[in-house]
């Protein structure tokens, strides 16, 4: 019996910590389409595609599920140089957007979970905190 009670327990706390977490995801990245919408729609578009050997795509980005501690840090501090996005280089300049690390961690929720790139673990502030120049 003790073992049914701490079972169900484990599970209705689980469930709970999974559909705050979802919550939280969601309203993050509510908050990070606004902070796209003001930043990035310019060079990455609303579609998240970006602008052929220009500006690299942010839909259905490899770079950005295999290489997410420099996504942040470029989204912080802004990036310089080559970088190979599903297959394509591109070597521009994004220059830092002055976002506080709270809009960070939105931004990045929103397009780490838009335009078929998803499963990816939510960005917390604790995160982004961690990303030095």
């Amino acid at each position: 019996m003790k073992f049914l009670v701490s079972s169900y327990l484990l599970i209705v706390s689980c469930l709970a910590y999974f559909m705050m977490q979802d919550k939280e995801l969601k309203e993050s990245m509510q908050r990070g389409k606004e902070i796209y919408t003001d930043f990035c729609i310019t060079c990455h578009l609303a579609n998240g595609e970006g602008v052929e050997n220009t500006f690299p795509p942010l839909a259905k980005s490899d770079y950005l599920i295999n290489n997410r501690e420099s996504s942040i840090k470029g989204v912080k501090y802004g990036q310089r140089g080559p970088l190979v996005v599903n297959g394509v280089t591109y070597d521009n300049t994004m220059m830092p957007l002055g976002l506080e690390n709270e809009e960070i961690v939105d931004v990045m929720n929103y397009v780490l979970n838009s335009w078929g790139n998803s499963g990816a673990e939510m960005v917390t502030l604790e995160e982004v905190n961690t990303i030095l120049k």
